[in-house]
């Protein structure tokens, strides 16, 4: 089924998407274009939708990060939303054969990532006092997975970054919320074992993985005008796994 489309509720505004190239990144780019929006896509890679400026760096580098919120300014004007998708699994590995290397790596992209991202739009956003950040978390992040301690740090990190930016900004007309999905058939799933997985897909009621759109619908709902008295939240979205 198609998702349905509210023209227009982003005509004039401008959006950085973090991790656009593919999954919940690019779906969401997709829909925020298609509902009028200017959008710049920050990715390693340079594939991003049709109609979509896309910006290459690294978001765990504040430098890249920097420069890419400039650029994206530079060509397409102030960024009044910020999705931050950009993200990795990291390896499923117990706890105990985590070494300090992949730690790194995974908090690096996922959080320091989020970070960075968040630190750069604030100072315009503050300025002009208006704006909407959405950050994808993860149901790991509330629960924690088993075989995904990095991970499941990282998106608990998020969560927690989510709530403290949204109160520091919370009369400044910057609204700060995040999304917290069960697992999604996205293209992520290919650093994950069949068995996380299978473990993760058991626990769904609907019985079913999640689709990039259906994350994308939502996502947009809170880079919206419409979102005006919710910030510092977390917004399941689990077919039913979330319990509180």
């Amino acid at each position: 089924m198609p998702p349905m489309i509210n023209d227009n509720r982003f005509s004039g505004r401008v959006a950085l998407v973090t991790g656009g190239s593919s999954g919940i990144g690019a779906a969401t780019a997709a829909r925020l274009a298609a509902e009028g929006a200017q959008v710049a896509s920050l990715d390693l890679s340079d594939v991003a939708p049709p109609g979509v400026l896309t910006l290459t760096g690294d978001v765990s580098s504040s430098t890249d990060v920097d420069a890419s919120v400039a650029q994206a300014e530079l060509e397409l004007g102030p960024i009044d939303v910020l999705v931050c998708s950009a993200g990795i699994p990291g390896r499923s590995l117990r706890t105990v054969d985590v070494d300090d290397a992949e730690w790194r790596r995974v908090l690096a992209i996922n959080t320091d990532g989020v970070f960075f991202c968040n630190r750069a739009v604030i100072p315009g956003m503050v300025r002009r006092g208006y704006g909407r950040i959405v950050n994808v978390a993860s149901i790991a992040g509330k629960e924690g997975n088993p075989m995904a301690a990095a991970y499941s740090a990282s998106k608990a990190a998020v969560i927690a970054l989510t709530k403290a930016i949204g109160k520091d900004l919370a009369r400044d007309g910057v609204a700060v919320n995040c999304v917290a999905p069960a697992v999604i058939e996205t293209p992520i799933l290919g650093g994950i074992s069949d068995q996380h997985i299978e473990y993760m897909v058991e626990r769904i009621p609907m019985g079913r993985m999640g689709a990039a759109e259906e994350v994308a619908a939502l996502v947009c709902w809170l880079a919206s005008e419409e979102c005006s008295f919710s910030t510092g939240a977390t917004y399941d979205i689990s077919g039913g796994r979330a319990v509180y």
